[in-house]
């Protein structure tokens, strides 16, 4: 966890702003529309399962492999957007930039590899 000194200047108890708030976690690697259709779908499948087993489970595996799809996707866009941002820079490329897209791809990976 990395040093607040505005955080750390406040007097103890003190609530910050909700301009100061920091938002609770990294981006969805998928936006909220396209997450939610999926587990529309998927609760759709675990709905009608006592009717039609085959059926829902066919659901469920669709709702997955669209999941799946959509991730992927989303993924290597968000790879082509960081590679855009320091493959064809000048060699003598600012170290902060080059650290901050190291930190992005260390980020994207662990989440990856928690899931």
């Amino acid at each position: 966890m990395m040093y607040d000194q505005t955080r750390a200047q406040q007097p103890a108890g003190q609530t910050p702003g909700p301009a100061e708030r920091r938002t609770p976690g990294p981006e969805p690697l998928l936006p909220s529309a396209e997450r939610e259709k999926v587990l529309l779908r998927l609760r759709r499948a675990l709905n009608t399962f006592a009717e039609t087993p085959r059926e829902a489970l066919e659901e469920a595996e669709s709702a997955y492999d669209e999941a799946t799809a959509q991730l992927v996707s989303a993924l290597a866009e968000r790879r082509r957007v960081l590679r855009a941002g320091w493959q064809d820079r000048d060699p003598e490329t600012q170290s902060d930039e080059l650290r901050q897209a190291l930190r992005q791809y260390r980020e994207i990976t662990q989440r990856l590899l928690h899931l």
